[in-house]
């Protein structure tokens, strides 16, 4: 099957399921087609375990096999997704929210890699190393599972910028992080030597390289669109951005994840401000609320049937409440650490630690580093386990913040 083939499938897929939740679940609508794709995946593995003669299970198996689900996210679409997401943050929100954004970006992922890494492998037997590898792919939140969200559950203005800026950068470092871990758990893989100097040096060129990388980028675009009065053009120089802008921070080896962010960032802000008329600024604001909308439900789509990638056991059942759980809790401390940092300096609401806690989800970009781990024993357990926590994650956590936030900080608003 070719990929003309499979994306069609996929988007008739997106489409009908959509219509079901429309029609009959009422759910959010990536949530609801991600549950509808997973019920139809169980039920299709079901009536293999029933019915023997039932083949289809093993062609469906084969189609998701054939998906490429790591490099279809990684290298393809989570380039739009990211630049998308950050089109729509602006500067002057996130700036007077920098201070904790950074914190949780970085120490915040730094300390939920360790307790992830440090107690999963005192529980599994799993070498520190790859256990640290799996802490560093399930501790950053996914942009675009809580931009997702984040659309549809009103939240407070502030909580909603702390919880999106760091959503995106904390992607972009995990990215980052989960790169060097990978480095030096698998030497044989992705080998990129040099011990602990070389994975400093490989994080200054990743995450300063993306930024410097994005900022230039989007710069350039920005007093090109200055000069020209043209929507279908303008909207066209921002594609290419975040197309060519990706696969040129792959190519000079950078975060790409981060150039797309700083790129969004600076167009959606500046930009939009300063270098589009009205007209431009709507027509570009609908393209890619709609380019968001359109892949945010083939990404959730792809979530649900991912389950036939992985191996399901009662142990591994169980195991799976076992990281639910320390996922949580390894999100809390990323908060509640960079939050104690700053209070002496500003105030937070009560509710600002268990709603940015609870909305921290996990989602598609977790799975897919996990499906890029290099063969070996352990990338089944981990594969298996980092699946069941996103899925509790996107269902769960993602239908009750909403709620959780209500009862906790909806009055007076969260600073």
């Amino acid at each position: 099957m070719d990929l003309l083939q499979l994306t069609s499938i996929l988007i008739v897929l997106a489409g009908l399921f959509g219509a079901v939740n429309y029609l009959f679940l009422k759910l959010p609508s990536s949530i609801g087609i991600l549950v509808v794709s997973l019920i139809a995946s169980l039920c299709i593995i079901g009536l293999d375990l029933i019915i023997p003669a039932f083949t289809i299970d093993d062609e469906v198996r084969s189609i998701v096999g054939g998906i490429a689900f790591s490099d279809a996210l990684l290298e393809g679409m989570l380039g739009l997704l990211l630049f998308a997401g950050a089109l729509h943050v602006k500067l002057a929100d996130l700036h007077e929210q920098w201070r904790l954004v950074a914190l949780m970006a970085t120490i915040g992922v730094g300390l939920s890699t360790l307790v992830v890494g440090s107690v999963f492998s005192w529980l599994t037997g799993m070498p520190i190393l790859i256990a640290l590898v799996f802490g560093a792919l399930i501790s950053p939140t996914d942009p675009v599972a809580v931009l997702g969200v984040l659309r549809e559950a009103a939240l407070p203005k502030t909580l909603e910028t702390k919880i999106a800026g760091e959503s995106l950068f904390n992607d972009g470092v995990g990215y980052v992080v989960f790169l060097v871990l990978v480095g030096i758990a698998f030497p044989h893989g992705d080998d990129h030597g040099g011990g602990l100097s070389g994975a400093a040096n490989l994080f200054f060129q990743e995450a300063v390289g993306g930024a410097v990388l994005g900022i230039t980028l989007g710069w350039i675009t920005f007093r090109l669109m200055r000069r020209i009065d043209d929507y279908s053009l303008e909207v066209l120089l921002t594609l290419g951005l975040a197309f060519g802008g990706y696969q040129l921070a792959v190519w000079l080896q950078v975060s790409a994840p981060i150039m797309a962010v700083c790129a969004g960032l600076l167009i959606g802000d500046v930009g939009a401000a300063k270098g589009m008329s009205d007209e431009t600024r709507k027509y570009v604001d609908a393209f890619w609320k709609l380019i968001d909308e359109i892949l945010n439900a083939v990404l959730f789509l792809l979530i649900g049937i991912e389950v036939f990638a992985v191996t399901f056991t009662l142990d591994i059942a169980l195991a799976g409440v076992a990281a639910i759980a320390l996922a949580l809790f390894a999100r809390l401390i990323a908060v509640a650490v960079p939050v104690l940092i700053l209070r002496p300096f500003r105030t937070f609401s009560p509710g600002v630690i268990p709603i940015m806690t609870w909305g921290g989800l996990k989602g598609g970009i977790s799975v897919a580093l996990a499906l890029s781990l290099p063969e070996g024993e352990w990338k089944p357990l981990i594969l298996a386990l980092t699946y069941i926590v996103v899925i509790f994650s996107i269902v769960i956590q993602g239908l009750t913040v909403a709620r959780l936030a209500n009862r906790l900080g909806r009055e007076p608003d969260l600073v």
